[in-house]
């Protein structure tokens, strides 16, 4: 698990990201055997998983993309590789992990998925030179 809020632990097919004071999200490629006994900690478990899904963000405009709809100051040095934070995209709430350099994961509620995939459209198209 990670030791500070905004942090994100993460191995092969699963990631652990603090959200907050009392919130984590755990995020694992399959839920098969998903074992709660190594957390550790007085805790309740929420399968999420047909909530939302994930989107992966990459390569070298993938800050500047993001950054048209999201506050967060998407600087390497101030939003630095492992960090996460719940955040808007546009109107929706997301939660974004960045994984790289030129590396980023969102999770979106599959409600807001047709919102912010159509958002990320136009700003490739706006801001995204070949």
């Amino acid at each position: 698990m990670p030791s500070e809020a905004g942090a994100v632990s993460a191995s092969d097919d699963r990631a652990a990201l603090w959200l907050g004071p009392d919130e984590w999200l755990l995020l694992r490629a399959s839920a098969e055997d998903f074992d709660t006994g190594a957390l550790m900690l007085d805790h309740a478990l929420v399968d999420v998983s047909h909530r939302q899904i994930g989107l992966e963000i990459t390569g070298p405009a993938a800050a500047r993309l993001l950054a048209s709809h999201v506050m967060l100051d998407l600087d390497l040095a101030a939003f630095n590789i492992g960090r996460c934070a719940r955040t808007l995209f546009g109107k929706a709430e997301i939660v974004l992990w960045r994984k790289g350099a030129e590396a980023f994961h969102i999770e979106v509620w599959r409600s807001f998925a047709g919102y912010v995939t159509g958002l990320l459209g136009e700003a490739c198209r706006d801001h995204v030179k070949d």
